[in-house]
């Protein structure tokens, strides 16, 4: 991190602050402290004072409100910093637009990345925390639940370039419609300054919520080639390589490309990031099953747009093959859910995928087979799997089925 002394931090007002001397770190998990951290007591986090203490912790923090004091420090570090921010979101697709992203600006350039879906109040200044005197590039990731929470992170992230990877129906709970979905995700364009740069979809319901003063660069479907062994992505002139295997990664690749080109990295340097690139775990991890059958796990998270993109997948993917989806539920929908899990599950049967529902939310799917949890999925699917069967397991994490994929080709339990 960016040096910050404990003196400074004091005169912000924070909480209980203990310690003296230079911070060069930025933690809530104790557990993670290293010689000359800050730790930052979120919630039971005040449990583990002392330990973060022994673990080397220069400093302590009991913060009045964790959230303030977190951006507070945050944004502190970001304004010594002279790093360019790209701040990315959307309905589907963030996390590994970001993953795919920082893998094409390692080489060309020092980069700090959000770690997984480090993307609220507490990730967000996790990773700005990770900023160096060195470094030239980060890249924050940011999600929302409603209305004004990407304004409220980016009110300290101050972004550079902004990139919205989808608009979809998530979170209508909170939002209520997809437009209120676009118009929460356009917070982050609404942020940039004068001279930044927007990267965002072909989304109609987005158009009305987009600036007219800034760059505003609209990513076109995907024209890629599929290969057993990635994604041969068309950019400009250009057949850029990616080791991604499915077409809504590629698209995800695509929207990164514009990203790094916004950002004006050499363009004939972009296959060497591409084919390094490593998606954060459960989207789309695919593992080998006994009879040379594979299990797609992609249970990180799931709602209508990534669900059709799934299922669409693995229908491409094996279409000779017998195919099976393990689907939990799609959370946050509000009063379309029935519809939306109807939906996607008669978009399964024509695909010729059987369906295996787990858990009372996805009895909605209408499958012919349902279980009561994930244990009882592993099971029943030791007894039905074939010999070169393909499966995929995807859900909302409110589900946890992400064990299921490892059970299933490792031979073991997954009850918590």
């Amino acid at each position: 991190m960016i040096p910050v002394g404990v003196e400074e931090l004091r005169a912000l007002g924070l909480g209980t602050l203990d310690g003296d001397g230079t911070v060069n770190g930025l933690q809530v998990d104790s557990r993670r402290v290293r010689p000359g951290d800050l730790f930052v007591a979120v919630g039971a986090g005040r449990d583990f004072v002392a330990d973060a203490r022994e673990r080397g912790a220069v400093a302590t923090l009991v913060p009045g409100d964790a959230h303030v004091a977190l951006a507070a420090i945050a944004g502190l570090v970001r304004s010594r910093s002279f790093a360019r921010v790209v701040g990315i979101t959307g309905s589907t697709g963030k996390t590994s637009t970001k993953d795919i992203l920082a893998a094409l600006c390692a080489p060309v350039a020092r980069t700090v990345a959000a770690e997984g879906s480090f993307n609220n109040e507490i990730g967000v200044p996790l990773t700005l925390g990770r900023l160096e005197p060195e470094t030239e590039l980060c890249i924050v990731e940011l999600g929302m639940r409603g209305i004004g929470q990407i304004a409220a992170l980016c009110s300290f992230v101050r972004p550079d370039v902004g990139v919205i990877s989808a608009i979809g129906p998530v979170h209508l709970e909170l939002v209520h419609t997809v437009d209120g979905v676009a118009r929460a995700k356009a917070e982050l364009v609404e942020s940039l300054p004068p001279d930044g740069v927007a990267v965002v979809p072909n989304a109609p319901e987005l158009e009305p919520h987009l600036r007219t003063d800034i760059d505003v660069r609209r990513v076109p479907p995907v024209d890629v080639d599929l290969t057993p062994d990635g994604a041969e992505v068309t950019f400009r002139d250009r057949r850029i390589r990616f080791n991604v295997g499915s077409r809504h990664q590629a698209q995800n690749a695509l929207t990164a490309l514009h990203a790094y080109e916004a950002l004006g990295l050499p363009l004939d340097r972009a296959h060497e990031g591409a084919a390094s690139v490593r998606l954060s775990r459960w989207r789309g991890e695919e593992l080998p099953l006994r009879g040379g059958g594979f299990v797609v796990n992609d249970a990180y998270n799931a709602n209508p747009t990534s669900m059709r993109a799934a299922l669409e997948h693995l229908a491409e993917r094996a279409p000779d093959r017998r195919r099976l989806a393990v689907l939990g539920e799609m959370a946050e929908l509000g009063a379309a859910a029935e519809r939306y899990h109807r939906e996607l599950g008669a978009l399964a049967g024509e695909l010729g995928i059987e369906v295996v529902a787990v858990g009372d939310p996805a009895r909605a799917y209408d499958a012919r087979v349902w279980v009561p949890d994930a244990d009882a999925a592993v099971e029943l699917l030791r007894d039905l799997l074939g010999p070169g069967d393909a499966v995929l397991v995807k859900a909302s994490r409110a589900a946890a089925l992400e064990g299921i994929a490892s059970a299933l080709a490792n031979e073991v339990r997954v009850s918590r």
